[in-house]
Parts: C-alpha cells; structure tokens; sequence
C-alpha cells in the first residue's frame, strides 16, 4: 500500500467517525413532591389562623423622664410582682427631692415663728399693750405659713415618690413580651419600655371578614387547634368582637378564649380556629393548595399512577369547593387512596417519568373538626 492510499483511507474513516450519530444522554427521573389522599369529614364552616395572645397585656412605662442606666429582663423573661425590670438614673430626681425637702424646712421654720407671734401677740392684746388689728395681721401671717408648710409637705411627698419612680416595677406575675428601648436611651415620662403578658387566661387572636361576622356570632361549637399539636381539640368560645374594621386589611378582630389550655401553650404559638357547623355532611378531600391549577377554565390536578419505582402523570379536572388556609377542599374529581403531586404543578408533563418524594412535612394540616368534638 503505497503512501496516498494510505492517506485516503485515513481520511475515510475520519469522514465516516464525524457522520455517526452521538449517543443519547439519559436524563434521570426528575423528582416530584407528591400528597397521598385521606378522607375528610366536612364540617368546618370556616377555618382562621391566629396568634396566641394573653387576655391581658399591659404596657409598662416610667412616670418620669430620665437616662435608662439598668435593664434587667429581656424578652421570653418570666417576672413577678414587684421585681424590678428598668432603671432610671436616679441623680436628677435625688436633687428635685432634696430640694423639696429644703422648701418644706424652711416653711417649718416660718411656721413655727409665725406660731410663736401670734402666742406672744394674744397675751399683749389681753392686756391692752397693743391693738386687735396687729394680732389680726399676725394670725393671717400664721395662717398663710401653716399653708404653705401643707404645700411644702406636699411637694416633699410628690419629689419623695418621683425619686422612686426611678425604677419600673413589674405589677403583675407575666412575661415580658416586647422591650422598646435600651440601656442609655433617654425616654420620656409616659413613653412604652416594655410589654407585660399577664399570667392567666390564654386567648387567640384571629382576622376575620365582614362576612364571616355572624357566622361567628352565633358559633355554637369553636375548636382551636395548635399547629404543634393539630390533633389535639381544644374547647374555646369568641369573648370578644371588634366593633369596627381594621382601616387597612378591613377585617375584624376577634379574640377566642381557650376554656382549659394545655401546659405547652405558649404565647405566640400559631393556632387555628374552626367553626363547626352540625348539619354538615360527609364528603370531600383535602387537599394541598399548591397542588390545584388551572387548565382550560377549569381546576385541575395531576394524578400520580405508579410504574413500578417511578410515577407518571395524568391530568384530571377537579372540583373546589372551598379554598382555606390549610389547603383546596375537593368535592369531586377524586377518590381517597389517590396520590397527586403537591408542588411544581407547572411544570409537569403528562407522562413524563417521575420519582416521588413524600413532602418533608404535611403540606395541608390535618385538623378536621368532627361534629361534638367540642363542647
């Protein structure tokens, strides 16, 4: 084989390497959250979520101006009666009592001078020394200075108990919700340092529409469950509704009483509150809000049929009967048992391979009132 044949045949095989097709790559299943369905019982009228809140808070502010020279307590603390949570510095309202002290002494003094004249001043008068016009001068001197001894001793008394207000006092057994203000800022009388959640009662604090407004009065049964614990029922019953909106979310605000709180409820705790309604039916799933989307004017969902270790999918209209806050209620479309997927609906393609991933915790909480759970 001569030198061009050679050449020739290398260029052969090149052309024919650079024609052939490159293999395929193999994508791997891409993962999906997927939601198993449950039978529910549809009883709740309405469902809000709250904040746990003590029915009585306080706000707790020095009666004078001053430097904040101590704080002692921090947000979460627990106080008692009497303990003091804040000082003032205590330089300028010594000097305001001192100063009192000094007026109230020198009136004393004028007082008991004045006192002495009108003494001295009667026995003169009794033996005709002097006229009843000098004693009569006299005793309106002792009067103006027994006078001003009582505005003395009173200006005393207010400096004394100003000299005290130095330090904040908690006057309630609670916990200290929200500090407003730090060592070395200058605040005025009046101005709020701290907030006081009272030992006692418990309550939950929750948003309600104009609509939803008679409903709630004439709430036979409300349930509060705890998102910690959210199959635990707790009784409570509304104490109390807003009289007026608020200006910008235009929603009422209504306190729920919790009738025998657990020992783990704790003040700020997310919790719901359900309105059960006794003439409800059974029927209805469910399920994830993120799980339901629009197809062609209606609602949908993709419904997850199992091959093997991987899931496809296939679309399924749906009926929502209700969207709440903790998740789509579905009166028809689906049967329990169903797997669908609870997140990235879309960008799902039907019959695409997929591998489920079961969500890392329950995408739509499990409280579902049943009638007579609360009494």
């Amino acid at each position: 084989m001569n030198t061009r044949t050679l050449l020739a045949s290398i260029m052969a095989l090149g052309l024919l390497a650079a024609c052939s097709k490159p293999e395929p790559v193999v994508e791997p299943p891409r993962p999906v959250v997927v939601f198993t369905l449950a039978p529910a019982q549809v009883a709740p009228i309405a469902l809000y979520t709250g904040e746990v809140r003590a029915r009585y808070e306080s706000d707790l502010a020095f009666r004078i101006g001053g430097k904040i020279v101590e704080r002692r307590v921090d947000v979460g603390a627990v106080v008692k009666p009497g303990q003091v949570l804040a000082r003032l510095d205590p330089a300028d309202a010594g000097l305001n009592a001192e100063a009192a002290r000094a007026q109230l002494a020198a009136a004393e003094n004028e007082f008991s001078y004045a006192r002495a004249e009108v003494l001295r001043y009667r026995d003169l008068v009794a033996k005709n020394f002097v006229s009843r016009s000098v004693l009569d001068a006299k005793e309106t001197a002792f009067r103006s200075a027994t006078a001003r001894v009582e505005q003395a001793r009173a200006q005393a008394s207010v400096a004394g108990r100003q000299a005290g207000y130095t330090s904040l006092l908690a006057d309630q057994a609670g916990v200290i919700t929200a500090v407003g203000a730090e060592v070395g800022q200058v605040v005025k009388d009046s101005a709020v340092v701290m907030k006081l959640a009272r030992d006692g009662e418990r309550e939950v604090l929750i948003a309600v529409p104009e609509s939803r407004i008679g409903e709630l009065k004439k709430a036979g049964r409300v349930e509060v469950r705890l998102w910690t614990q959210p199959d635990v029922a707790l009784a409570g019953r509304v104490r109390e509704i807003a009289p007026s909106a608020d200006a910008a979310t235009r929603t009422y605000a209504v306190r729920v009483s919790i009738v025998d709180p657990l020992p783990a409820l704790q003040l700020g705790m997310t919790a719901n509150v359900v309105l059960a309604d006794s003439g409800a039916t059974a029927g209805g799933l469910l399920v994830p809000s993120t799980a339901v989307f629009e197809h062609e004017g209606a609602s949908a969902v993709w419904v997850m049929q199992a091959e093997g270790e991987l899931v496809k999918p296939a679309l399924r209209k749906v009926t929502v009967r209700q969207y709440r806050e903790d998740g789509a209620l579905v009166s028809a479309g689906l049967t329990a048992g169903e797997t669908i997927a609870a997140a990235g609906v879309h960008k799902i393609i039907a019959g695409q391979a997929l591998r489920p991933v079961a969500p890392a915790r329950p995408t739509a909480a499990p409280a579902v009132v049943r009638p007579g759970a609360a009494s």
